[in-house]
């Protein structure tokens, strides 16, 4: 009597009750009925092959690092432009003579100072010397060749320069400059030329050449660039948008340059800032998963139920791999994104 209540096909399970039908399936995928005996009704593992499910959600593996950098730029940006907008209120007071606060002056230049050379550690990595804010890159150190400069260039003749930095270069790093370039075109050229060797180069805001490389290989490359013609050149590293331990605060002439210097700094403080919300914006919009149809969902958790109620060795391990280090917080910050 319990034989012929319990059905022996699978498929006919899955008719009587619909809603288990994903789960039978899953189940009917690791285990094989012989029926060796049509009275034993003898149900006999088969060994997994320990091949992945099919179905799935894809997961974009450097959001997380870009939510990061872009939320740690914004946290460190905020704290510069609250001590940047503090003194530039005691140095405006100061010149205007409201009230002479030159002690919280040095006490908040110092504060500053330390805010700064924590940059590197507390900018996620994207915020130069300049407070620039780069969300595609980390952060790059901007320099000068000496020497090496549109007018120069221009005013040479037709030259081609061959170009070695550090280790990396040789006779394939060359560039031609011709003497009607505009320095757009020679600033292109040469950009192209020293992309391999991550160098770029761009122009300022007075058409002035500005060559860069990545902070963490500046050290490296610094002394060791060399142009054909001219052997090893000098490069001169463009200073910090602000030094506040630097400053003079004795009189009104350094009192009103500090001024300039801390509302130069603060414009560009806010533009990073903009900059990293922009950042952080796009990353986010890149959470948006695409609409799953319900009966696929109710496919992958299917699977993965009869996988769990499974007891061979490769599936419990296929599983307990996957949930290492998925902690209930964890989930509660994925979840926090949608």
């Amino acid at each position: 009597m319990e034989a012929a209540l319990r059905p022996s096909n699978p498929a006919t399970a899955a008719v009587a009750n619909p809603a288990a039908a994903g789960a039978t399936a899953a189940a009917a995928r690791a285990t094989a009925v012989r029926p060796a005996d049509p009275d034993s009704r003898v149900v006999t593992p088969v060994t997994p092959s320990g091949a992945p499910l099919q179905r799935g959600i894809r997961w974009d593996t450097s959001l997380q690092g870009d939510v990061a950098r872009a939320q740690q730029a914004l946290d460190y940006l905020q704290r510069v432009a609250s001590q940047l907008e503090a003194l530039k209120a005691d140095l405006s007071a100061k010149i205007a003579g409201r009230r002479d606060p030159a002690r919280q002056i040095e006490a908040r230049a110092q504060q500053l100072s330390s805010a700064l050379a924590s940059r590197g550690k507390q900018g996620g990595g994207g915020i130069d010397n300049q407070l620039d804010f780069r969300s595609a890159e980390p952060a790059r150190t901007r320099f000068r060749i000496r020497g090496f400069d549109v007018a120069t260039l221009q005013a040479s003749g037709q030259q081609t320069y061959a170009f070695s930095v550090g280790s990396a270069g040789g006779p394939n790093l060359t560039a031609t400059i011709e003497p009607d370039m505009t320095p757009e075109e020679i600033a292109g050229r040469l950009n192209r030329t020293l992309t391999p060797v991550k160098v770029q180069v761009s122009l300022d805001s007075e058409q002035q050449l500005v060559f860069s490389a990545p902070e963490s290989e500046w050290a490296g490359i610094k002394d060791a660039i060399a142009i054909s013609g001219r052997g090893r050149v000098d490069t001169a590293e463009e200073p910090p948008v602000i030094a506040p331990e630097e400053w003079n605060i004795g009189n009104p002439d350094a009192l009103r340059e500090s001024l300039r210097e801390v509302m130069q700094a603060l414009a560009r403080v806010r533009r990073s800032q903009d900059a990293a919300s922009a950042a952080l914006s796009a990353a986010m919009a890149r959470t948006a998963q695409p609409a799953i149809p319900e009966a696929e969902l109710l496919a992958i958790t299917g699977d993965f139920a009869a996988t769990a109620a499974s007891h061979d060795y490769q599936s419990l391990l296929a599983i307990t791999s996957a949930l290492v280090g998925v902690s209930r917080d964890r989930v509660q910050a994925l979840l926090g994104l949608r």
